[in-house]
């Protein structure tokens, strides 16, 4: 088929679904501008999913200083598992322990003047595996996991690093996670490091957020962005510990490709035009596109499948021209992991593992019920909810929103 037939063919192909759906096209002057969400969430505005009775950020005065979570009196142990099994023949060993009770527990000082040399900026998008919904998006700054692990000499007979913030020191309210050894330890090239966290958009992290030292790990759901951190133990047992894996969850799940919608009105003024906004994250598999659906309900006309229906791009944020506007004060794109250093553009749009906003402006559309959906494209050409439509590995459904036109 020469390029004319084809072009011709997408032209009646897009006529007959604008038909279809009842939408009159805008002309350039009367599309509508969506206004796009912060690029970066403000820290009192993350969704919040701690746990905990009561949950450690709401500790005050003595309580804060006896669970070491004020940032004079944290401090991280990193210790070896002594675990063995009829599996696990030897146990896991470091050459240095670094623990509370020998005084040689690591702190915000050490922390910190460790990071002078190996600091580490970027921004990512926090998700929950069981939650439909993002959570918020942050300039995260700290230092790789890798960094503080070679503090404690040679690490011998170690598979996995295990890792647990602080719940009241009740086993029944621990929360924790873990990390294959190579995760942890060798960062391909590109590829952004697991490491521990002190600042959230320029700030010290505050409690809430799981300051004053997190982990985060970029390519993860936020199960494995651990709050609250202050142990970590190398083992050589190669199983995960996570908690969310006891509860039937993956504990490898990475975070997806996937858009979602924005909540908005339900009704809309015939004669003017409709426009659905969102956010989509860029997840382990990167993004290409959104795209948009609108399904004009009607009892007398069948419902096309998700796979036969007429899927048109929407439209993405654009990058900044100015990152200074956006980034915290004194912070240049050029020292954040994911920017060229020279030029301080971002390598890939979206950012890897980070959030923005898309929109889809539908014109005037002609009295009636309506369904618009929404769904991204990763670099593999999936269609979400590929390729894991699994729900144990992140909530990843195709999200609708119904509105009226009157």
């Amino acid at each position: 088929m020469n390029s004319e037939s084809s072009t011709r063919r997408d032209f009646l192909q897009t006529t007959a679904a604008i038909a279809a759906s009842g939408l009159v096209p805008l002309t350039a002057a009367e599309e509508a501008k969506p206004i796009p969400h912060p690029f970066l969430t403000p820290a009192a505005d993350f969704y919040d999913v701690s746990r905990g009775n009561p949950k450690p950020h709401t500790l005050a005065g003595e309580a804060l200083v006896k669970a070491r979570l004020s940032p004079e009196t944290w401090r991280l142990e990193v210790v070896a598992d002594p675990f063995t099994s009829e599996v696990v023949k030897e146990p896991a060993s470091l050459g240095k322990p670094l623990t509370i009770a020998d005084g040689t527990a690591l702190d915000l000082k050490a922390l910190m003047a460790l990071g002078e040399k190996h600091r580490v900026r970027f921004v990512k998008a926090m998700q929950c595996l069981n939650i439909a919904e993002p959570l918020g998006q942050g300039l995260w700054e700290g230092v790789p996991l890798r960094e503080v692990l070679r503090l404690c000499g040679p690490l011998t007979n170690v598979r996995r690093i295990y890792y647990r913030g602080f719940h009241n020191d009740d086993p029944a309210q621990l929360f924790r996670s873990s990390l294959s050894y190579t995760e942890a330890m060798e960062t391909p090239p590109g590829e952004l490091p697991a490491f521990l966290a002190w600042k959230l958009n320029g700030e010290a992290i505050s409690l809430e957020r799981g300051g004053p030292v997190r982990i985060i790990i970029p390519w993860a759901h936020g199960f494995k962005s651990i709050k609250w951190l202050q142990q970590i133990s190398v083992t050589n047992d190669y199983r995960a510990n996570d908690t969310y894996a006891e509860k039937n969850n993956d504990p490898d799940s990475h975070l997806k490709t996937a858009a979602y919608i924005d909540p908005g009105t339900d009704q809309f003024k015939t004669g003017r035009p409709v426009t659905i906004t969102g956010r989509v994250i860029s997840g382990l598999s990167g993004l290409r596109r959104v795209e948009g659906w609108l399904h004009r309900v009607d009892p007398a006309t069948p419902q096309p499948s998700e796979e036969k229906a007429p899927w048109t791009p929407c439209d993405l944020e654009v990058p900044p021209t100015d990152w200074s506007t956006v980034l915290p004060a004194g912070v240049s794109s050029r020292d954040v992991l994911g920017f060229d250093p020279e030029s301080g553009r971002p390598l890939t749009w979206p950012l890897r593992y980070s959030m923005i906003t898309w929109s889809a402006t539908l014109g005037k559309l002609k009295p009636g019920q309506y369904e618009f959906r929404a769904r991204a494209v990763d670099l593999n050409d999936y269609a979400q909810p590929e390729p894991r439509p699994v729900p144990k590995t992140g909530k990843n459904a195709v999200e609708v929103h119904r509105f009226e036109v009157a």
